[in-house]
């Protein structure tokens, strides 16, 4: 099975943006040595907390740092752009990179309603454009745009003969539903918690239309996974992810990622505790042995070709240990 590596950016309590942002080229050179297939890196606006508000400039330096790894977004927020200038820019990500660039696109917006506002100040939102944004970026990388396309002799530069995977990520039947009819690649985004994630997968499978990107479906899960020697030590680890998604889901406004000592001070609430115990069903937790079992058993009721793992661990130490026990576990590195 493909592992990879998902990673959001969080700009940990006591640390700053530059220390973020060089953790990040860190951790992607260690997935790169330990055999992970994909580095990719997400799109979040106006968050005090995230610090990726262009993968594409990530992306050009991460890939610059790492030899073997694929390098891609997890993913650009495609509605908010034109198809056009995102194919060009990933064109050039593919001629400085041949053959170790992914796009990720999706539909949410990546930040809150003002943001977004910003984003699309003077036009239009294209969210409902969406599919044929799809086929235009399948068109543009191949040079293969309908005679009738309302840009039918624009070519997407630089001119190159190798093309970054599509993947469409989503989090709902509607974007399994927009993969299969466009025959792109297709992740669901496990860890968000949204329910029908299996159903949704299937429908990928069983309705995919060979397209000029893909003549097969092809899927993956993005699942958050803590590893340490012990289980009660990797239960530690998640604790600031745990507070992290309560706060997000209260709609609060993050700074930062929060330590352990935030975690040990927060006043959680009977409500809050609760809410917590309910989202630990949705991570992956524990041993070596334990996180493999689980992302296994994960992948087979999911039908997921690939597994790509968010670890948003407080000490950075903590975080590429994780990967490494995940990594020793799958025997990354013989495969």
């Amino acid at each position: 099975m493909k592992l990879s590596v998902l990673e959001h950016g969080h700009i940990n309590e006591g640390r700053t943006v530059q220390d973020t942002l060089q953790e990040t080229v860190t951790l992607a050179k260690h997935a790169d040595e330990l055999g992970f297939s994909r580095f990719w890196m997400s799109e979040h606006h106006g968050s005090g907390a995230l610090s990726f508000s262009s993968p594409e400039v990530m992306i050009a330096h991460v890939a610059a740092h790492t030899d073997r790894i694929r390098v891609g977004s997890g993913g650009v927020m495609l509605p908010h752009y034109s198809a056009y200038k995102v194919a060009e820019n990933f064109r050039l990500l593919e001629a400085l990179h041949p053959g170790r660039i992914d796009l990720g696109i999706g539909r949410a917006p990546g930040g809150m309603p003002i943001a977004s506002r910003a984003l699309n100040e003077g036009k239009s939102s294209n969210v409902q454009f969406f599919p044929q944004q799809i086929a235009d970026l399948g068109g543009y990388f191949h040079e293969q745009l309908p005679e009738d396309h309302r840009f039918a002799s624009l070519v997407a530069g630089p001119s190159v003969t190798t093309v970054p995977e599509v993947w469409l990520l989503g989090s709902s039947s509607e974007g399994a539903r927009i993969a299969a009819a466009q025959g792109t690649a297709y992740a669901f985004a496990q860890f968000f918690g949204t329910p029908g994630g299996e159903e949704a997968m299937k429908h990928y499978r069983r309705h995919f239309k060979p397209s000029i990107l893909n003549d097969k479906p092809h899927s993956m899960i993005a699942v958050s996974a803590f590893c340490a020697e012990t289980e009660e030590a990797a239960a530690e680890l998640a604790r600031s992810n745990e507070l992290f998604f309560l706060r997000l889901g209260r709609g609060l406004e993050q700074n930062s990622f929060p330590s352990l000592e935030t975690v040990n001070n927060y006043p959680f609430t009977a409500m809050e505790m609760e809410q917590i115990r309910q989202r630990r069903s949705f991570s992956i937790v524990g041993t070596p042995d334990q996180v493999k079992g689980k992302i296994t058993a994960m992948a087979e009721r999911y039908e997921a070709d690939e597994v790509i793992i968010a670890s948003a661990i407080h000490s950075f130490e903590d975080r590429l240990r994780s990967f490494s026990l995940i990594a020793e576990a799958f025997n990354l590195k013989q495969d």
